[in-house]
C-alpha cells in the first residue's frame, strides 16, 4: 500500500437520523461506500443543517469504524461552501469535487491508487471506468440513480401513511430498467453461450415415453437444483475472480452459425447489467430503506420481484454484509417474493418513459427551409449585433507560454484559432467585469478561459466548473505552474455549484449546457458571456424544452425547432458555402429564441459573430447583462 497519499477532506450533509441511515441519502450512501472499499484516506466531516452544531448527535453504530467531526456550514473552506455536498477538497482548499457520482467515484479511485490490489474496488467503476460518469442532465440512468431515487425514497419516507401507499414512480421506473435486455461489450459471446445453455438444458429436460414417473422425479429434481443462469455463473465468477467454465466457453458449431437477431436477450444480474457496479453501491442503501419502511407497514411487495431479486443476489457479492454490518444496516431476507402471482404483479407498462413523449420524433427528414420561411412570414430572422470591439487583441507574444492555450498538445492552427476565439470572450468579460467580481467559467475543459482570466484580473476571483477530472488537473497544473492565487477549481455538474458570482462565461458549451450555464447565471443575477456549440445535440430535457421563448413557442413545434437544431451544426468549412451560410442562419435563430427567452426575465441579451468568423464553425457569443 503506498503511504504518500495526501489527506483529503470529505464533508457530507446530515439532517438527521432515521432507523439505521444518515439522511441526506446520499451521505449514507458514501458512508456505505467507504465500508465497501474500507477506506480511511479521508478525515470525514458531517455538516448538520441546523445552526447549532453542538445540539447534533449522531449514534457511533451508524458510523461504522470511520472517525467523522462535526462542522459548521459556516466553518466549511469557501469554495466548498459554493457547492452542493457531499463534497471533497484538498488541503490547499484550491480544488474541489462535488457531487454524489462525482465524489464516490474519487472515493473508488483514490482507493485504487492506495492499495492497487484492490481491483474489485476498481472494477465499480464499470466498462472503460465510466458508471455514473455522464451528468444527470443529460443521462438518464445517472439521474435515476443519483437523484431520482434516493429522492423518491426520501419522500416515501417522510409521506403521510395516506400518501405512502402507492409505490414511488421511480422505484417503478428502477423495476422496468431490470427488467430490459442486457447490452455488453462482449454481447454476441455471452449471448452465444446463453443459447448454449438453453439447449443443454432442454436436452435434459426431455422426458422418455412410458417411464412417466421417471420424468416426473426429474422435473422435481430440477426445480429443486435449478441450473444457474448464465448471467449469475459470469458475474459471481467475475467478482470471485473465477473463470467460466470451459463448457459453457466452448460453442457448438450450431450455435457459430446462428445469426444474431436469433440470439436470447441477457437478463440483469446487477442494476446496471451482469456485473456488480457503483450503482449497485448507490442504490442499496436507497432501495433498503424503500423495503424496511414498506415491511413496516405491511405492504405485499410482489410489484417488484426484480427489484425484490436484485437485492437478495447484491446480499451475495462478497463484501456488502460486511459494509451493511458496519453501518449498522439489517438487511432483509424476502423468501416470499420469489413465487408472486402472475395476477398480482403490477402492470409496468403503465410507468412512463422519462421524456418519451417529448423527444418521441428524435429523428427528423427534411431541410430546414420550411421551418424558416414559416419564422420569415411572422417577421423572425437570424439578426446579429454588431460586434463591440471587433479588433481587440490580449498580447499573446508578453504573455506566460502557461497562458498561451498552444501550451497544450494543440497544433499551432488550432492553437491561433483558440486565442481569436479567447480574444472575443475575454474582451466581454473585460467590458463587463470590475475589481472583486466573482467570474464563473462554466464547462472550463483545460481552463483555457478561465486561466486568461485570473491572470489578466488579479482582482477578481475565477472559479473553473468542469465535470471532466484529467481536464480539470490540466488546468490546475498550469495555475500551479503561473502561481495563480485568485482561481478555485470544482469538479461537478452544473447543478451542484451554488455559489453567487456576478459573470458566468462559458466557451464552446455543448448541446442543453448552453441553456444551464444561462439558466445558471439568471438565477444568481450574473451577467454573461457565452458561446455554444453542438447544436445538435439540444433536445427536451427533465429541465429544459424546445423552444425557450414565448414567440418562438407560438409559431415552432417541438419538432421544428429540433430541424433548425439539427442543421445548425451544418457549418464545417468542408461544407459547401451555401450549406453553410443556410448552418449559420440555423444557428442565429436558435440562438435569437434563447436570448429572447432570457430578455422574458428581464436581461438585455446581445447575439454576436465572434471576430474573424473564420475562428471557429461554431461563431456565435451571447453577451446578457441583467436590467
Amino acid at each position: 500500500m503506498k503511504d504518500s497519499v495526501a489527506e483529503e477532506h470529505l464533508y457530507l450533509g446530515f439532517s438527521h437520523q432515521y432507523r439505521d441511515s444518515i439522511f441526506p441519502l446520499h451521505t449514507s450512501i458514501s458512508l456505505f461506500l467507504l465500508s465497501y472499499c474500507d477506506c480511511k484516506l479521508f478525515k470525514i466531516f458531517l455538516v448538520p443543517t441546523g445552526e447549532n452544531v453542538d445540539d447534533q448527535f449522531v449514534p457511533k453504530n451508524l458510523l461504522g469504524d470511520l472517525e467523522v467531526h462535526l462542522i459548521s456550514r459556516c466553518q466549511l473552506p469557501v469554495v466548498v461552501q459554493s457547492c452542493c455536498l457531499p463534497a471533497v477538497v484538498v488541503k490547499d482548499g484550491k480544488f474541489c469535487r462535488a457531487g454524489l457520482s462525482v465524489v464516490l467515484r474519487h472515493i473508488i479511485q483514490k482507493t485504487y491508487e492506495a492499495d492497487p490490489s484492490k481491483k474489485d474496488v476498481l472494477e465499480l467503476l464499470g466498462f472503460k471506468k465510466t458508471c455514473l460518469k455522464a451528468c444527470a442532465e443529460v443521462s438518464q440512468w445517472t439521474r435515476l440513480c443519483e437523484i431520482s431515487i434516493p429522492l423518491a425514497v426520501e419522500g416515501f419516507l417522510t409521506a403521510s401513511l395516506e400518501h405512502c401507499q402507492t409505490i414511488p414512480p421511480d422505484i417503478l421506473q428502477l423495476e422496468r430498467k431490470l427488467g430490459e435486455p442486457v447490452r455488453v461489450h462482449n454481447d454476441d459471446k455471452i449471448r452465444r453461450q446463453k443459447l448454449q445453455q438453453q439447449k443443454a438444458s432442454a436436452k435434459d429436460a426431455v422426458p422418455v415415453l412410458g417411464k412417466e414417473a421417471t420424468e416426473e422425479g426429474k422435473t422435481a429434481e430440477m426445480h429443486e437444483h435449478p441450473l444457474p443462469s448464465l448471467e449469475l455463473s459470469i458475474a459471481f465468477s467475475k467478482l470471485l475472480v473465477q473463470e467460466v467454465s470451459d463448457a459453457v466457453n466452448r460453442e457448438a458449431p450450431r450455435i457459430r452459425r446462428t445469426k444474431t437477431s436469433d440470439l436470447p436477450l441477457l437478463d440483469h444480474v446487477f442494476a446496471e447489467g451482469l456485473y456488480f457496479t457503483l450503482a449497485d453501491i448507490v442504490l442499496l442503501p436507497c432501495i433498503h430503506q424503500f423495503l424496511v419502511s414498506s415491511k413496516k407497514q405491511g405492504k405485499n411487495l410482489v410489484n417488484l420481484p426484480l427489484i425484490s431479486n436484485w437485492y437478495q443476489r447484491v446480499q451475495k457479492v462478497p463484501g456488502v454484509k460486511k459494509a451493511a454490518g458496519k453501518c449498522n444496516m439489517e438487511l432483509l431476507q424476502f423468501p416470499e417474493l420469489m413465487s408472486a402471482p402472475e395476477k398480482e404483479l403490477q402492470d409496468l407498462s403503465s410507468v412512463p418513459h422519462e421524456l418519451e413523449e417529448e423527444n418521441e420524433d428524435s429523428q427528423f427528414i427534411g431541410g430546414p427551409r420550411p421551418t424558416m420561411t414559416k419564422l420569415m412570414e411572422n417577421g423572425i430572422e437570424a439578426k446579429f449585433s454588431p460586434h463591440p470591439c471587433p479588433n481587440w487583441t490580449l498580447d499573446w507574444t508578453n504573455l506566460p507560454s502557461a497562458v498561451s492555450p498552444g501550451e497544450g498538445k494543440m497544433s499551432r492552427d488550432r492553437a491561433l484559432r483558440k486565442q481569436q476565439q479567447l480574444n472575443n470572450l475575454v474582451a466581454a468579460v473585460t467590458k463587463l467585469a470590475k475589481p472583486g467580481d466573482v467570474i464563473v467559467d462554466f464547462c472550463s475543459g483545460g481552463g483555457h478561459v478561465g486561466i486568461v482570466l485570473a491572470h489578466m484580473m488579479p482582482s477578481c476571483q475565477v472559479v473553473l466548473i468542469e465535470n471532466k477530472e484529467l481536464s480539470l488537473m490540466r488546468a490546475k497544473d498550469r495555475s500551479d505552474e503561473l502561481g495563480l492565487n485568485n482561481i478555485w477549481f470544482i469538479q461537478a455538474n452544473l447543478d451542484y455549484f451554488n455559489g453567487t458570482f456576478n459573470i458566468g462565461v462559458a466557451l464552446h458549451a455543448c448541446g442543453v449546457a448552453t441553456d444551464m450555464v444561462i439558466e445558471h447565471c439568471i438565477k444568481a443575477g450574473a451577467a454573461f458571456v457565452i458561446s455554444p456549440c453542438c447544436y445538435g445535440f439540444i433536445q427536451n430535457t427533465v429541465k429544459f424544452k424546445y423552444p425557450r421563448s414565448r414567440k418562438f413557442k407560438e409559431i415552432l413545434s417541438y419538432k421544428e425547432h429540433m430541424i433548425l437544431c439539427r442543421f445548425a451544426d451544418q457549418t464545417a468549412v468542408q461544407l459547401p458555402p451555401e450549406r453553410r451560410i443556410i448552418g449559420k442562419q440555423c444557428m442565429g435563430l436558435v440562438d435569437l429564441d434563447r436570448a429572447w427567452a432570457a430578455e422574458e426575465r428581464n436581461y438585455t441579451v446581445q447575439v454576436i459573430s465572434m471576430e474573424p468568423e473564420s475562428c471557429s464553425p461554431k461563431n456565435n457569443m451571447f453577451v446578457g447583462i441583467p436590467a
